[in-house]
């Protein structure tokens, strides 16, 4: 393809807006806007990433430094809307709302009494435990809600020091609502004070450690009173028990116990389909330097940038027009920057855009046979006669 049917606008600095390097270096090459808008550059890149995806090594190709379990591919990035969870040692990887790991089960004791006990102006957690000087471990933390499907109330149990995974829940007992105050108590509960110990009507789901941890503080379906010494199989019978709760940082690999840690990244691929503007920003934010992109031949959207530089004596945009043509027919995808610009400029946007080679195609070395070939990531170029490039170009590495 010719630069000028491309409409190329390279820029000088680095958009205001640019969170990352990768993508400034996107905009700054001309494949995307500000507004990350795809450019026709960038049509062309994931087009080109498009066809190279049907290869059953693709993701090899792209050389990034992913994180991925059986059924997605994630890539690291700062600015990333995805947590995951990662261990670096056994490498599980999981989205953070779905993760396994290691829980913490406290030292068996033996069952004491239920006690009833007045807790004045404590309806969370946190005012509870330091109310009771308990750590919040020795607390049940009850949430309520409604199943959409059949309008079931459903309260569910965790511990208190630990958060719920909306996603595990809904793994667990399909799609729900927050419960109104009016069917949290029409269940025989008290907003605040709910527990599961007395409740009726009320399907009961509690996070496997509760059915491990002894005597909790829970609510007493009262306000102002919590209930001491609570413990599930005893005082109240759930009829499910699973894995409801969310990992967090410093948590423990339930593989490996090595300690977890959770990263911000973007999705590359799902069992089913690639997602190619992710990988387009994936390849920039990990092939850069600092002149411009510095693409991988296997994945680049062109095998090379070729350009001519105007001579005074000679028709160097015509002779490279023949090699054009000859790259072409040989099946190279060359990017042709035809405009009638200065060779700074020219050698400045070609290091922009990122292309593995660089043929220039000038008057100098045209007048002995030659052109000058540049692989991208090399600081020095070399003279390559006329008649053998073609050849040269096929059997590079780069």
């Amino acid at each position: 393809m010719k630069y000028r049917e491309l409409q190329i606008q390279t820029q000088r600095d680095f958009p205001n807006n640019a969170r990352t390097p990768g993508f400034g270096w996107l905009v700054r090459a001309g494949y995307v806007t500000r507004e990350n808008g795809i450019l026709p550059l960038g049509e062309q890149a994931l087009r080109r990433l498009q066809d190279i995806s049907k290869k059953p090594d693709f993701i090899s190709l792209l050389t990034l430094p992913i994180i991925s379990n059986e059924t997605e591919i994630h890539f690291p990035i700062s600015t990333g809307a995805i947590e995951i969870i990662h261990c670096e040692a056994c490498k599980y990887t999981e989205r953070i709302e779905f993760a396994r790991f290691k829980k913490s089960v406290p030292a068996q004791e033996e069952q004491l009494p239920i006690e009833r006990a007045a807790t004045p102006d404590c309806s969370t957690i946190e005012s509870l435990a330091n109310f009771l000087n308990l750590p919040k471990e020795k607390t049940a933390k009850a949430l309520m809600y409604t199943r959409t499907s059949d309008h079931q109330f459903v309260f569910v149990v965790i511990r208190g020091d630990m958060n719920l995974s909306e996603a595990k829940l809904k793994n667990t007992i399909g799609e729900f609502k927050l419960a109104t105050p009016e069917e949290i108590m029409s269940a025989g509960a008290t907003p605040g004070y709910a527990s599961p110990v007395g409740l009726k009507n009320g399907l009961i789901v509690v996070d496997d450690l509760i059915t491990q941890s002894p005597n909790l503080a829970a609510g007493a379906n009262e306000t102002g009173y919590h209930l001491l010494n609570t413990n599930c199989g005893r005082d109240y019978s759930p009829e499910i028990v699973a894995d409801l709760v969310q990992v967090k940082p410093g948590d423990l690999c339930d593989q490996c116990d090595n300690t977890l840690s959770v990263k911000s990244s973007i999705n590359l691929a799902t069992r089913s389909n690639f997602n190619i503007e992710n990988t387009l920003l994936a390849l920039a934010e990990t092939h850069h330097d600092g002149k411009g992109l510095t693409f991988p031949k296997s994945v680049a959207p062109f095998d090379v940038y070729l350009m001519h530089i105007p001579g005074k004596e000679i028709d160097t945009l015509s002779k490279a027009g023949e090699i054009y043509d000859q790259f072409q027919s040989a099946g190279l995808a060359v990017l042709f920057d035809d405009r009638d610009e200065r060779a700074g400029v020219k050698f400045n946007d070609a290091d922009l855009i990122g292309c593995p080679v660089r043929v220039t195609v000038g008057e100098k070395n045209l007048k002995n046979g030659m052109v000058e070939l540049k692989l991208r990531k090399d600081s020095e170029n070399r003279l390559v006669n006329c008649q053998d490039i073609l050849i040269v170009l096929q059997t590079q590495t780069c």
